[in-house]
């Protein structure tokens, strides 16, 4: 939940400056805490760590305790009577402080799990964050096909209007039509991407596929963007994996120093022995009590040395794996803070050029309150206006899909 409340906190820092900002933020953290809830590979995953944890209590153990009953086909004689049967008992013990080392070395494989848990946490996060604002640049360019669907009509009222005075042809009308046919197809193709999407939003929160998923009405590009501290990327838990993954080996090599060591049995043999008949002395079918001791060493065993090599050929694999990963996390984190970047820089540019295309939509108006309007020249305007439009979504959903990486890298 650490991971998800430092998430949830710099959604809500980007919205501070705007309402629609924050009922966004407001949006997501409700999703996110579903997705959390819900969601089956993080059960999984928690699962698998509770499992991890459970098998200290099984290496917390001894060998078991042997048992032996062994009955004389062919009784042999002694001074003191005839051996009938036998029985035994024995039990081997770890050395000193091999079952401790057992039970570190489980303990730092469930570490090892544990950070899992968080890395896929962070990763539903920005899953849920992305798909999210994909959602909501599909509605948006939705929107913005119906208003220049809704605008082409009033054109084409006005084209039917100027065909009637003779200052327009009906091929005029028929290119408004036909991109009017085209805007809406585009629209058509939209919806079922909205859905398809939606599918995959309502799985990351582990619910049914149709269930209706609302989205912000509008996003702005913050005026200033969050601080990236970079530092804080060597603290990413896929990079602490490795770290504690590193632990662990220096824990499996402690248990095979430990296990390379003696063990020691102590045991009892007791044999029932039978009365001499016709014979009368002090130990006459006295039974036999023998105490034992034994120990157990890995002279010729050259496991415990081998082991010792692949642990330290293993760190250093590990090591090896950890700097490429961080050299991987670092061009990624790069690369998200150039793209929205990128993506301010464009957003900007496509509310500049939208402007001027507005501009030059009322300068065909009051032409053809003049009665001169050329409808090429409205085709041509409401296509450029309706691609800075879609240019200017698409920025926005760079930007916070982009933010969502970094967060994923360093918060």
């Amino acid at each position: 939940m650490k991971y998800k409340s430092i998430h949830i906190k710099i959604v809500l820092a980007l919205g501070s400056c705007f309402l629609s900002l924050f009922a966004n933020a407001q949006q997501l953290e409700i999703l996110i805490d579903e997705a959390l809830t819900n969601n089956p590979e993080i059960q999984k995953f928690e699962l698998q760590y509770k499992r991890a944890s459970e098998k200290v209590n099984e290496v917390n153990t001894i060998p078991n305790t042997e048992f032996g009953v062994g009955y004389f086909v062919s009784e042999p004689e002694t001074r003191t009577g005839a051996q009938r049967f036998k029985v035994s008992a024995k039990q081997m013990l770890p050395w000193f402080g091999n079952i401790s080392a057992r039970e570190n070395y489980v303990s730092s494989l469930a570490d090892v799990k544990y950070e899992d848990i968080v890395i896929a946490k962070r990763k539903l996060m920005s899953s849920v964050s992305k798909s999210y604002y994909r959602l909501y640049a599909n509605k948006a360019k939705q929107k913005v096909l119906t208003e220049n669907i809704n605008l082409l009509e009033t054109y084409e009222t006005m084209a039917l209007t100027s065909v009637e005075v003779g200052k327009a042809s009906a091929v005029d009308v028929l290119r408004l039509q036909m991109r009017q046919n085209e805007m809406q197809q585009l629209k058509d193709v939209l919806q079922q991407q909205f859905l398809a999407e939606q599918t995959n939003f309502n799985n990351l929160l582990n619910r049914d596929n149709d269930v209706t998923v609302n989205v912000v009405d509008s996003l702005l590009i913050p005026s200033e963007d969050f601080d990236i501290n970079s530092e804080n990327l060597v603290l990413h838990p896929e990079l602490l994996k490795f770290d504690k993954l590193y632990q662990s080996i220096e824990q499996s090599e402690l248990l095979n120093q430990k296990e390379s060591s003696p063990m020691i049995g102590f045991g009892l043999d007791y044999i029932n022995v039978a009365e001499r008949p016709n014979m009368d002395f002090s130990d006459n079918g006295k039974d036999i009590v023998m105490p034992m001791v034994s120990v157990s060493i890995p002279i010729f065993n050259k496991k415990y040395k081998s082991q010792t090599k692949q642990n330290d050929l293993q760190q250093q694999e590990i090591t090896a794996q950890k700097q490429e990963r961080l050299n991987a996390l670092e061009t990624l984190l790069d690369k998200a803070n150039n793209e929205r970047i990128s993506a301010r820089i464009s957003y900007a540019t496509q509310t500049k050029n939208l402007k001027q295309a507005k501009d030059a939509e009322d300068i065909l108006i009051k032409s053809y309150e003049t009665g001169t309007i050329d409808f090429n020249d409205v085709l041509d305007i409401q296509e450029l206006q309706l691609k800075f439009q879609m240019n200017q979504i698409e920025s926005v959903k760079t930007y916070y899909v982009q933010s969502t990486i970094i967060n994923y890298l360093i918060q």
